[in-house]
């Protein structure tokens, strides 16, 4: 080799050299720009009618923003699906897979299932990932002092079986009215249909109403028996803790037995359209729990169908935005969202947030009535605002009822009653730190 050919070949390894040293640190701080949100989700199994169209809209939500606003203030989510089937095991496998992934691990877990909920409870508070319960999970986690990384916000089961029977009563003309009648739960038998049992039972405590309680084996389309214990029982009111195939054949089985549709009250995850579209005018009538409103569309639907749909990269049918369950998956995933917005007001806008940062966003949520309209969400929830002691932030709900064609609106707003659920949850939560040897924090609020 000539001098020439060595001096010109020396050059070329010290630029490459040179640019390598550079790459690394370039590369690393392109990578530092996104978020990881991992998805765990069942688009097969008994659970799937419901799971398919709330994985939907969560994810759609996390491409709006990616699409719309190119991120969080310029930080790109990335997300990927682990399908869980609603099997605990192996949504402990997808949450075990994917907490290290992304640049700072995942920012947080929305589990979609009390069951897997229950199981990863132990593990976060090691691995420092929050569990976000929208409306599911561990009722008592509400308690911010014991569950530091577990934040069931816009509700819990015990919320919503108090609101339930708030508007059983008001149709009866009182509490008073309910003292001697018979209320039953149907409830899918597992940590899921279980949770309201406690509420349930200390309201009939309270009101003097007798609670039959109905268990339903996964997963559930075998319910002869217990709708002929219905018929020779006659409850007052049906609570039926139901999701997925479960939900149809309760209500074909109530129609076979002669029971009222319109003394029927479902749970949220009961409460979609595909829970009853195919029944038509057979479950006309039937009444369910839901944290937004269901009637109409507002402002976050037409961007989503602008942004998304418009570019042929929906994840449903452009027909199922705006349905109950696609919805609610929207609403999860702007609560995910907003967490890691208020994290990165804190911490640094523009930037990626650790695992702990993303922690302290859903302990400060503040999200007012004027950001929910500049959301898009106008008309479709109330306010949130979480703190230290509060990992609930709101327990807003209302009733709705199928006409036979679509769900309407049958009830002005509820809260659930925090004179007779914050005892439960306190009780509860004290008794999972002793469990736990876990000692509170103290939260000034």
């Amino acid at each position: 080799m000539t001098f020439t050919r060595f001096r010109t070949a020396a050059a070329a390894m010290a630029l490459t050299g040179a640019l390598a040293a550079t790459a690394t640190p370039m590369l690393a701080q392109a990578q530092a720009q996104e978020q990881f949100v991992p998805l765990l989700v069942y688009r097969t199994g008994s659970f799937a009618p419901l799971g398919i169209p709330w994985a939907d809209g969560k994810l759609d939500y996390i491409k709006l923003i990616n699409e719309r606003d190119g991120g969080i203030n310029g930080v790109k989510i990335t997300y990927e699906e682990c399908e869980t089937a609603y099997s605990t095991d192996r949504g402990v496998e997808c949450y075990e897979r994917l907490k290290s992934k992304g640049p700072t691990g995942a920012s947080s877990f929305d589990p979609q299932s009390t069951g897997i909920t229950f199981a990863v409870t132990d593990k976060a508070p090691n691995d420092k990932v929050t569990i976000q319960t929208t409306g599911y999970g561990r009722s008592e986690s509400a308690d911010g002092s014991v569950f530091e990384w577990n934040f069931p916000i816009l509700g819990t089961y015990w919320t919503a079986a108090d609101i339930m029977l708030q508007d059983i009563a008001k149709k009866e003309g009182g509490w008073d009215k309910l003292k001697g009648k018979k209320i039953a739960l149907v409830y899918h038998d597992s940590p899921y249909g279980k949770e309201p049992i406690p509420l349930l039972t200390a309201r009939a405590k309270m009101h003097g109403f007798e609670l039959s309680l109905l268990p339903v084996v996964a997963p559930g389309v075998e319910q002869k028996s217990t709708w002929l214990q219905i018929r020779q029982q006659r409850p007052a009111y049906v609570l039926l803790w139901s999701a997925g195939i479960m939900t149809p054949t309760a209500i074909r089985e109530a129609q076979a037995t002669g029971f009222p549709r319109e003394k029927m009250y479902a749970i949220w995850w009961a409460g979609s359209e595909a829970d009853v579209k195919d029944l038509g005018a057979a479950a006309k009538g039937y009444n369910a729990i839901t944290v937004q409103n269901a009637a109409g569309k507002s402002r976050i639907h037409d961007d989503l169908l602008k942004n998304v749909y418009d570019k042929n990269n929906g994840s449903a049918k452009r027909e199922e935005v705006g349905t109950v369950a696609h919805t609610r998956g929207m609403l999860i995933s702007m609560i995910t969202v907003e967490a890691i917005r208020t994290a990165q007001e804190k911490y640094g806008k523009g930037k990626t947030m650790t695992r702990e940062q993303v922690r302290w966003g859903y302990e400060n949520l503040n999200i007012t009535q004027e950001r929910i309209d500049q959301l898009g969400f106008n008309g479709l929830l109330r306010p949130i605002k979480t703190s230290c002691k509060d990992h609930m932030g709101a327990s807003w709900a209302h009733i709705i009822t199928w006409d036979g064609g679509k769900f309407t609106n049958s009830s002005d707003w509820y809260q659930g009653d925090a004179s007779v659920i914050d005892p439960l949850v306190k009780e509860a939560a004290a008794k999972y730190a002793s469990e736990k040897n876990i000692t509170p924090r103290k939260c000034e609020g």
